[in-house]
């Protein structure tokens, strides 16, 4: 009996999803499974520190779709086939359990991206799914019969194809699939920290705080969350955040802009203002230097101190009005120069892809080019960090298996 042939291109989380689910709803598919590295899965191996923040225990459409800086509006209609908690029975049935932590991220019980991993491979084994490795995609050509895939040694023709290449940083990168008649939306970074080079602030590099409040001066991005002080500058998910929701504002700043931290933000100046008074009688006679009323580390507390000109020796009732408007300001608008930015190359995130209005929801099959399906951040959709870039992932990665397999 003669098989259809689908071929996957990309050895990716939405690129597995669609090839082990295609494989499994229709067994008399032939599928192909086609990575361009020596490495199949290398961005869930990576994820949350090795340990891969599967999804995000998020339950209202409404409300996950708030996390995507790009491509809502997509998701918000594809989420009615495969949702949060499709993933979390995808997985729980194949014996991989998920638990949630305080944060609302999603982990293996085992707290290792190995266990989603070999429950990958094992279903591309299961189901007979043919993976080809070093193999790049030169050229994509339809046929009177479906499509030709080129490589630099060899061609494959398949009745379907699935783009799941992940995001490309470049413009040109995206050639071969323009060709398909497809338009792209610019790729930019996003989730990507902030460069604030020669500030000694740097010098504290590894304290974390729990809930900072970042805002990019002269726009309305602003963002709550964890922060970290890095060597090269500032980083954690209140950043990350941030980045992902101004990626096409920074790009266009060449990523050159101001910053303001609120290393309090439950307390503005005015009522800081008014928190500093008290305190100048509560705790009057202790050392400024040895009590730090607001629970910040004490390395970060003693740097504020030293930059607003504050005596070691100096207690509370004796704080000068000069120094502690310094201080005030330091605390609720604190300003950073960023000039440049760096991104995590493991799990690079573009902002970007195959334009959406190309694409039905419903199969995630092109609506120029038959035969053509598509899934993961090779569309122009992207998340915040906590588990949203693999929600989209395994949500676009099976609606395209289940749309192949219907075909």
């Amino acid at each position: 009996m003669f098989k259809k042939k689908l071929v996957v291109i990309g050895g990716g989380a939405a690129g597995f999803f669609c090839a082990v689910n295609a494989a499994r709803l229709n067994p008399a598919l032939q599928v192909i499974l086609v990575e361009k590295t020596s490495k199949l899965l290398s961005k869930v191996k990576v994820s949350g520190g090795g340990r891969c923040n599967v999804t995000h225990a998020c339950y209202s459409m409404a409300d996950m779709v708030k996390k995507y800086p790009r491509g809502a509006s997509f998701l918000k209609k594809a989420f009615h086939h495969f949702f949060t908690s499709d993933t979390i029975t995808w997985f729980s049935e194949r014996g991989v359990q998920l638990k949630t932590e305080a944060d609302g991220r999603m982990f293996p019980e085992s707290n290792s991206s190995q266990t989603i991993i070999d429950c990958l491979l094992h279903e591309a084994n299961k189901y007979k799914v043919e993976i080809l490795m070093n193999a790049t995609v030169k050229e994509l050509t339809s046929t009177d019969t479906g499509w030709n895939i080129l490589f630099s040694n060899k061609n494959i023709s398949a009745d379907y194809v699935c783009i799941a290449c992940g995001g490309y940083s470049k413009h040109e990168q995206f050639d071969w699939i323009k060709n398909t008649g497809h338009h792209i939306e610019n790729p930019v970074p996003s989730l990507f920290t902030f460069n604030i080079p020669g500030n000694k602030i740097t010098e504290l590099m590894g304290i974390s705080l729990e809930n900072v409040s970042i805002k990019i001066a002269g726009t309305k991005l602003q963002e709550h969350g964890p922060l970290l002080i890095t060597h090269w500058g500032l980083s954690g998910p209140a950043v990350l955040k941030l980045s992902a929701w101004g990626a096409r504002e920074l790009a266009l700043k060449n990523y050159d802009f101001n910053i303001m931290v609120n290393w309090l933000p439950v307390y503005n100046e005015i009522s800081l203002r008014d928190k500093m008074q008290l305190l100048r009688f509560d705790i009057a006679s202790q050392k400024i230097y040895n009590r730090n009323p607001f629970g910040l580390p004490s390395r970060l507390w003693e740097y504020f101190l030293q930059v607003t000109g504050i005596a070691t020796d100096i207690r509370w009732a004796d704080l000068p009005a000069k120094e502690q408007n310094k201080l005030i300001k330091i605390l609720c608008v604190n300003e950073f120069a960023v000039k440049g930015k760096t991104t995590f190359k493991e799990e690079f995130v573009t902002a970007g892809g195959v334009n959406l209005d190309e694409v039905d929801f419903n199969t995630m099959q092109s609506k120029i080019a038959p035969g053509l399906f598509f899934a993961g951040e090779i569309l122009d959709i992207d998340g915040v960090t906590g588990g949203y870039n693999f929600q989209n992932a395994w949500t676009t990665g099976w609606i395209a298996a289940k749309g192949i397999t219907k075909i």
